[in-house]
């Protein structure tokens, strides 16, 4: 057990009334600490130097605050759980068991579960909920479909949580998306970003080409899609690049390509998004020039593809 002054710095200078009194302290020792460099940051819930905490130490605090049972979740779960980038917002999510209330504080967002324990990843400290009910809480708050998509897919991306792990959690709770989600488990399945899902789904799928190999790795080169039959490449990406050294890269590895007898064509998001028929009849002219001879069909009404 630690002791005192090593549970305070575990906790990044914050400490509880609680903490304080089990540990032997006293209500008067509070008081004199806060006329001297203590100062509160919830009810009961005090930093113990002037300066502002860390992030860690302020939701350190927040678990602090909201008491027994309480744990990280949503945005705040996910980023500790590294499924997203530290965020520059002051709020901390906290979930607390449906049967407890607790006072809501500037910063501080409360949610309310009966089924809170079953959702706190095991085994870890300070108490959070496993990376897949972090993904399904971000869902939840998604405005959009395919904002829940890019959840999903940058989540799964780094391999911190699984898909098959947010599917299967996903059978256990009621959430907004959920429907949708499951009907979008085969453009899920392999792809790295919200790009490639839109490219599976509006390009391949809803036109019938044929299905690619999503993330395939050729020596050092890791392709989005590829129609390894046909030797065709279609790399995706969302981001507009800047870079120099970036714009090179992607170019050694199309010529990589073209060395290999493989023809490469290049999508950005704008391309996907705006234009997916487009998109489409581009990649259908190299598999037909290429040996594909599948049947193909038009997604709407209108839809130049035939």
């Amino acid at each position: 057990m630690r002791s005192l002054p090593e549970l305070i710095h575990y906790q990044d200078c914050v400490v509880s009334r609680q903490q304080w009194l089990m540990s032997g302290g006293s209500v008067a020792e509070i008081r004199r600490h806060l006329r001297g460099d203590w100062r509160t940051l919830y009810p009961g819930v005090y930093a113990t130097r002037p300066a502002r905490p860390s992030r860690i130490g302020r939701s350190i605090a927040a678990l602090l605050y909201a008491g027994p049972g309480a744990m990280w979740s949503h945005a705040t779960a996910a980023e500790q759980r590294g499924l997203l980038r530290p965020y520059d917002g002051d709020w901390i999510d906290v979930l607390i068991p449906g049967n407890r209330r607790v006072r809501r504080q500037p910063g501080l967002r409360l949610h309310y579960s009966y089924d809170a324990a079953s959702r706190r990843a095991p085994g870890v400290v300070p108490p959070r909920v496993t990376g897949a009910h972090a993904v399904l809480d971000l869902v939840h708050q998604c405005r959009t479909f395919d904002s829940a998509l890019a959840v999903v897919a940058d989540s799964c991306q780094n391999g911190r949580v699984s898909l098959d792990d947010v599917l299967a959690t996903l059978r256990c709770r009621q959430i907004r998306w959920g429907r949708e989600l499951k009907a979008a488990t085969s453009y899920l399945r392999g792809s790295d970003s919200l790009l490639e899902v839109r490219y599976v789904r509006d390009v391949e799928r809803a036109h019938g080409l044929p299905r690619s190999t999503r993330q395939r790795v050729a020596g050092s080169d890791v392709a989005d899609c590829s129609y390894d039959d046909f030797d065709v490449l279609v790399e995706l990406d969302g981001r507009i690049h800047l870079a120099t050294t970036r714009r090179w890269r992607d170019m050694r590895r199309d010529n990589r390509s073209t060395l290999r007898g493989e023809a490469t064509l290049r999508y950005g998001f704008l391309d996907v998004s705006e234009e997916p028929c487009a998109v489409t009849m581009q990649v259908l002219t190299v598999l037909r020039a290429r040996g594909f001879t599948g049947v193909v069909h038009p997604c709407r009404p209108g839809c130049p593809v035939q």
